[in-house]
């Protein structure tokens, strides 16, 4: 029951608004009522009309809303203004003290009932806690974001399900963040459900999972769909993040100056939004393209700059997967032992729970840099680790590439047995391209 249909509720307001006014009961009644009526309807024992209510509010100085709900007139403005104040704050890096912005919100959405600011201010905290690398406190507020909007259409709850695939996937759980992204899909566009915006999110979250699945096929058509969908959206921060998405599939097809133009949209996008977070992450994309391009000075240019600020920003996870790369392009340059020292902080900052496909990447790169000096036994330890941490997260493309590594090094070592175990579970990882084992391909929208 809602506080205007509960006579009672009602009428304890009515009899408190007038005592801190210094009002009579005759006072708030006249000319239109009794007092009689309002001792009556103070008491709860009459439900008042809509036109008594107004009289009501009118003689005690305050909105109707106010009256009837209890809530402050123009409570829902400001705190929608500040989520917006706060949504600016986590732009700009500041992902700590957005969240403080954050928690303050909820409770103040939480205590005047105010479902749908709950549910935003929710969803601002799991992008936080992302930023942060805190995975589990970021699927629990993306959870409860669900949950706060279960009567709403599903397109309103999109971004609160891609939170959710987001932090399965950051933390090494592939397979369940591709079936929270394909069902939603799926459900989406086999029910009618064209929203431009919820589709495109979805379609620029999955190109990630299904790239580290090895799934290239899938990864190429949902960079295909979310670029068609592009023009019909009204977010330009989402087109912005889809560029960024898009660019891998690009990179993954040797079409390195279409990608980087893809990113240079994206930075264009980001800095007029002042999104610092992903415009540093479009820095970290374009020095990936430059390392894949050999130009491996202005990767690490690129790279640096990326890193410097996320790091500014407190992005830990972030951070650490851009330091991953940064300390590829080092290596590559000859500055192997920086590089490891890098690594080595990596490996310190976030474990296989926080970041499994990126701790992985940090011992693949440790155990060449291991073999490259000599060190067998080493290179071995840490090719072992991170064999373990992406069977464990069903990255098969990374896999493949790690198993012919660690078998070279067990052929080298003279352990030819072992290094057939090794090439046989690398070629068994890649029997099926483009689909691993993934099932049927969600609906596609009608474009």
């Amino acid at each position: 029951m809602s506080d205007r249909d509960d006579p009672v509720t009602i009428g304890r307001r009515v009899q408190q608004l007038r005592s801190e006014r210094g009002l009579t009961q005759r006072q708030l009644a006249e000319p239109a009522y009794t007092p009689a009526y309002i001792s009556t309807l103070e008491a709860g024992r009459v439900r008042p009309s809509d036109e008594a209510l107004r009289h009501i509010a009118e003689r005690l100085g305050i909105a109707y809303d106010e009256l009837v709900t209890g809530r402050p007139a123009r409570l829902a403005t400001d705190l929608r203004l500040r989520l917006t104040e706060a949504q600016r704050t986590l732009a700009s890096g500041q992902a700590e003290q957005a969240a403080e912005q954050y928690t303050a919100l909820l409770a103040e959405a939480e205590g005047h009932e105010l479902v749908d600011v709950q549910a935003v201010a929710l969803l601002g905290l799991g992008e936080c806690a992302l930023d942060t690398g805190e995975l589990e406190a970021a699927r629990e507020y993306f959870e409860r974001s669900e949950r706060a909007l279960t009567d709403v259409p599903l397109p309103a709850r999109v971004p609160a399900l891609r939170g959710r695939a987001v932090s399965h996937y950051l933390a090494g759980e592939l397979r369940y963040a591709v079936y929270l992204l394909e069902s939603t899909l799926d459900e989406l566009n086999r029910g009618g459900l064209h929203d431009p915006d919820a589709l495109l999110l979805l379609y620029a979250s999955i190109i990630g999972p299904y790239m580290d699945m090895g799934a290239h096929a899938r990864a190429a058509q949902a960079a295909e769909f979310a670029l068609a969908l592009a023009p019909q959206s009204g977010d330009p921060a989402l087109v912005a993040r889809m560029h960024r998405s898009v660019a891998r599939t690009l990179l993954a097809e040797g079409r390195l100056a279409e990608a980087d133009a893809s990113l240079a949209k994206a930075v264009e996008l980001y800095r007029t939004l002042q999104i610092r977070t992903e415009l540093a992450n479009c820095h970290w994309m374009r020095g990936y393209v430059y390392a894949q391009n050999g130009e491996l000075d202005r990767a690490e240019a690129e790279l640096r700059q990326a890193l410097d600020m996320l790091s500014a920003g407190r992005a830990a996870l972030y951070s650490s997967q851009v330091a991953v790369e940064l300390a590829d392009v080092l290596h590559r340059r000859g500055k192997s032992d920086e590089a490891a020292a890098l690594l080595h902080d990596v490996l310190s900052d976030i474990g296989p729970e926080r970041g499994a496909l990126h701790s992985a990447a940090a011992h693949r790169l440790l155990g060449i840099i291991a073999e490259d000096a000599g060190d067998t036994e080493a290179a071995e330890e840490h090719y072992v680790r991170a064999l373990s941490l992406l069977e464990r997260a069903g990255a098969v493309g990374d896999l493949a590439d790690l198993c012919r590594l660690l078998g070279d090094l067990l052929r080298r070592t003279g352990r030819v047995e072992a290094a057939l175990d090794a090439y046989r579970t690398g070629l068994g990882h890649r029997t099926a391209p483009g689909t691993t084992t993934l099932g049927p391909a969600p609906a596609q929208p009608p474009l």
